[in-house]
């Protein structure tokens, strides 16, 4: 099993509802959307949405961290030691099919 397993996300800062779910296809392929409230101000919606992003993937938030894109929407997380259902829950959220 790998060691990390890289997320491409599109963050949606300043959303009126923070919720994690959807597609966007961008710049890095696929990639899971996350909507906070958070303004793109000195970092708080990267910080907001790494937070979402172990909260809705169950892990803690020490395990997740920036690899890409601090000054964009478009962002890759790493997360560290992902359980093998980690990459389903992924897909789950992505697709829009999470229960």
């Amino acid at each position: 099993m790998d060691d990390t397993l890289t997320v491409a996300v599109r963050v949606k800062p300043g959303s009126a509802r923070a919720r994690v779910g959807g597609r966007f296809d961008g710049p890095h392929g696929p990639a899971l959307v996350i909507a906070v409230n958070a303004p793109a101000v000195d970092g708080r919606a990267t910080e907001a949405a790494r937070r979402a992003l172990a909260q809705a993937l169950g892990v803690r938030p020490a395990v997740v961290s920036l690899r890409a894109g601090a000054a964009s929407r478009d962002k890759l997380f790493l997360i560290e030691r992902p359980d093998p259902g980690l990459t389903e829950r992924l897909g789950q959220l992505r697709d829009g099919t999470a229960g």
